[in-house]
């Protein structure tokens, strides 16, 4: 049997991150759908007819939100750079549970500060000596 190749885990990663975008895509239709319905009612007197659309479609999205993120956990942004970080993640589990180290940050990221020791830097200058 072959080793998984960074390719597999990037699609692998990537199939997760649209998981959890579309997720978020259909919370915010919950959410502007049954705003929506909840004016048209309180503005209209009658009484809450939404009752049953907005109960089970929550009990949909919670099933959902159970098949992406499992119990309990949520990630907050959406950007495309959240959505780099998530695929990195996914990767890097997906190489932890077959045994393989994490990748490590690149030496020109912006993430190449939190690799240097602070205690080795030069806290004088070369003018300085004599």
């Amino acid at each position: 049997m072959t080793e998984p190749t960074d390719d597999h885990y990037y699609y692998l990663a990537r199939k997760r991150v649209r998981q959890k975008k579309r997720f978020y895509s259909h919370l915010k239709s919950f959410i502007i759908v049954n705003v929506v319905f909840s004016l048209v009612t309180f503005f209209n007197g009658e009484p809450f007819a939404w009752t049953p659309i907005i109960l089970f479609w929550g009990m949909g999205l919670a099933f959902h939100y159970v098949k992406v993120f499992g119990l309990p956990g949520t990630d907050r942004v959406l950007t495309p750079e959240w959505e780099e970080r998530e695929v990195q993640k996914e990767m890097d589990r997906m190489r932890a549970r077959d045994g393989r180290r994490p990748s490590l940050p690149e030496a020109n990221s912006k993430h190449s500060d939190e690799l240097d020791l602070k205690e080795l830097r030069k806290s004088y200058d070369d003018s300085e000596l004599v």
